[in-house]
């Protein structure tokens, strides 16, 4: 997987401001406020600093952002970089802080003068999250490098260390996401993905690959449906962490791992089809979620479950007013083979809960345009049946800045997939598609199991720089559910 940016925290060391090559960080407070390492520097500069503070540019610069001095006097580093600060930032705002020296970073060494700022394990993870590119398939000379090292000061830099640890797990959990969804679909077949799971085990994870035959013989047609047009065998992989009470019903992750999507026999146009390599963003997040989680050692029992199929259209492929039968038992009339994703859900849902009954339901999928003609890419949506454990979800997104908002579910949108010949209809229609697209998945969630569906269409992959991604996969979600579980399942 693409190499995480290696961080070292260091008891502070001035002299080391001079000679360091790259990049320097000094901090300096909103208010013109320097610390000891900022005086440092600019004595070394010959006055840069404070002259930087009593310009214009200064006075309009906001809490987080980076004022970057090129080639300065009396250094070795290429640029000086003031970093505008208080000095009891909040996590969000060094999180932010260190995500704008990630853009600036440019594959240099860094070398960050911390002074006593509690809130440094927070920088460092934004510096992380945001220093990422994807170049496995690039032929340039530089391409694939590892990345140059960050070097942090601080005036106690083992606890700040230590403090760090499990950020960078989630940092790395967020980087395995997105390389697996910014991977070609040649690249990340069924079988790939199933395998770069199955290593996982080195790391304490249970992975176990179900196989067509074994999938058939447990019923799952509707997810069987959805691949038998493809020459990718379809497969579910369960990924069981136990770093909880033993016997302790688990969190349950689902997520849809449909590797490249043409639409079946309903294809898609041909303008943007390429972007369906991300088809499988759900199942990249409860990829990154469990890595993450294994990494940093979580003392709860979660299990992670995703439905890797490919919708190809053949003479095999299922057809437009197909009627196929659950695992559950339930009847669907196939209306439109492109609302495949929600029939690779129903199965893995009821399976999920049929076999480890789960103190919560968590589902992932990109799985409707609509949810993004409403919520754009800055929100995924979310759609629940129980208010208290929506309310914790929102609160650990709101905490790790991952856009979401809740949606509205009902008896109303439910009706809109009723079927002459079938206990239901796939699509709703054009009305509420998102809204209609989780009441299917609602029928085969049940009534005592906490539920939420995230509809991450918008947020999975975008086309502009994000605040801690650049464009492409973003690996929203692994940071929010990694807080979830903190939050409410360990301890």
């Amino acid at each position: 997987m693409t190499s995480l940016t290696p961080i070292r925290f260091e008891e502070i060391d001035l002299d080391k401001i001079a000679a360091a090559k790259g990049r320097v960080v000094v901090i300096v407070t909103p208010d013109g406020k320097m610390d000891q390492a900022a005086r440092r520097a600019n004595r070394l500069s010959k006055g840069a600093i404070m002259r930087f503070m009593e310009s214009e540019r200064f006075s309009k610069a906001k809490p987080g952002e980076v004022l970057t001095l090129e080639w300065p006097v009396g250094l070795a580093a290429e640029a000086l970089d003031v970093l505008v600060l208080p000095r009891n930032a909040s996590a969000v705002q060094a999180r932010k802080a260190g995500a704008a020296l990630g853009k600036l970073k440019g594959g240099k060494p860094v070398l960050v003068m911390a002074g006593s700022l509690k809130s440094a394990p927070n920088l460092a993870l934004g510096l992380v999250l945001r220093d990422y590119r994807f170049e496995a398939h690039k032929t340039a000379d530089d391409a694939g490098k590892a990345p140059e090292p960050v070097v942090i000061c601080h005036s106690n830099a083992a606890e700040m260390s230590a403090a760090a640890d499990p950020l960078l797990a989630v940092a790395e959990g967020v980087h395995f996401t997105r390389d697996l969804v910014n991977e070609p679909a040649n690249v990340l077949t069924t079988t790939e993905f199933a395998n770069r799971l199955t290593e996982m085990t080195a790391l304490g994870l249970e992975v176990e690959v179900l196989d067509e035959a074994e999938l058939d013989k447990l019923g799952m047609r509707t997810l069987l449906s959805v691949g038998q047009g493809s020459d990718s065998p379809s497969k579910v992989v369960v990924m069981q962490w136990k770093g909880g009470d033993e016997g302790a019903a688990p969190l349950a992750l689902v997520g849809k791992g449909v590797v490249f999507d043409t639409g079946g026999i309903s294809l898609k146009p041909a303008a943007g089809m390429e972007d369906m390599t991300m088809d499988m963003g759900g199942a990249g997040v409860v990829s990154g979620v469990m890595r993450a989680l294994a990494l940093r050692k979580a003392k709860a029992n979660v299990v992670g479950l995703v439905g890797l199929v490919e919708n190809m259209p053949s003479g095999n492929a299922t057809r437009p007013g197909d009627v196929i039968r659950t695992m559950k038992g339930d009847t669907v009339e196939v209306i439109n083979t492109d609302a495949e994703g929600r029939l690779v859900l129903c199965d893995v849902l009821w399976y999920a809960q049929d076999r480890f009954q789960p103190a919560g339901l968590v589902d992932l999928a990109t799985l409707t345009g609509a949810i993004i003609i409403g919520l754009g890419h800055e929100n995924a949506g979310v759609f629940s049946n129980n208010d208290a454990f929506c309310a914790s979800f929102l609160k650990a997104a709101e905490a790790e800045s991952e856009g979401a908002w809740r949606m509205p579910l009902g008896q109303g949108y439910d009706d809109q997939l009723k079927s002459r010949i079938a206990d239901m209809k796939n699509v709703g229609g054009r009305p509420a598609g998102s809204v209609t697209a989780a009441q299917f998945l609602k029928r085969f969630v049940k009534d005592e199991v906490p539920w939420i569906h995230l509809d991450i269409a918008g947020v999975a992959s975008v086309k502009s720089d994000t605040a801690f991604a650049p464009k492409g996969a973003t690996g929203w979600g692994v940071a929010a559910l990694n807080r979830l579980v903190a939050d409410k399942f360990e301890g």
